[in-house]
């Protein structure tokens, strides 16, 4: 099998971080199959989420590492790692106990572009909690 080959339809695990050091993984929910969040890791996040069994990531903004609930209380515990056929994405189906947006959806996706508009979005879900509540810790 040429390299390729190897990383398409081998069974050794090889992710592909680019040339940042990141990989993009996309939470969702094991049970229902909704998309709750994209973010990215570090060698050090997948790492440790694989160690854990927890969610980690890699904030770019704050430039550390970031473990999802760590101030929220609502953390991700991760079922299973899918990987795609170029090894460069990963899919983490996690167990949730609590909205996993920020902002207080339970999905990170809560608005969608409105139909024949190229501008202007709309709501798609209601809050689930109080992120003022969760993030004063």
């Amino acid at each position: 099998m040429a390299a390729n080959g190897n990383i398409e339809q081998g069974l050794e695990f090889t992710p592909k971080f680019d040339a940042n050091g990141l990989i993009t993984a996309i939470a969702q929910d094991a049970e229902t199959g909704q998309i709750l969040m994209k973010a990215q890791m570090n060698a050090e996040a997948l790492a440790e989420t694989i160690k854990t069994g927890r969610a980690v990531y890699f904030s770019r903004t704050r430039q550390k590492l970031w473990k999802k609930g760590e101030q929220s209380g609502h953390v991700q515990k991760v079922e299973r790692i899918l990987v795609d056929c170029d090894q460069d994405c990963l899919i983490l189906k996690v167990r949730v106990s609590a909205g996993q947006c920020h902002v207080g959806y339970q999905s990170c996706f809560y608005r969608a572009l409105k139909k024949d508009s190229d501008k202007h979005l709309e709501f798609i879900a209601e809050k689930v909690y109080d992120p003022k509540e969760a993030y004063k810790k």
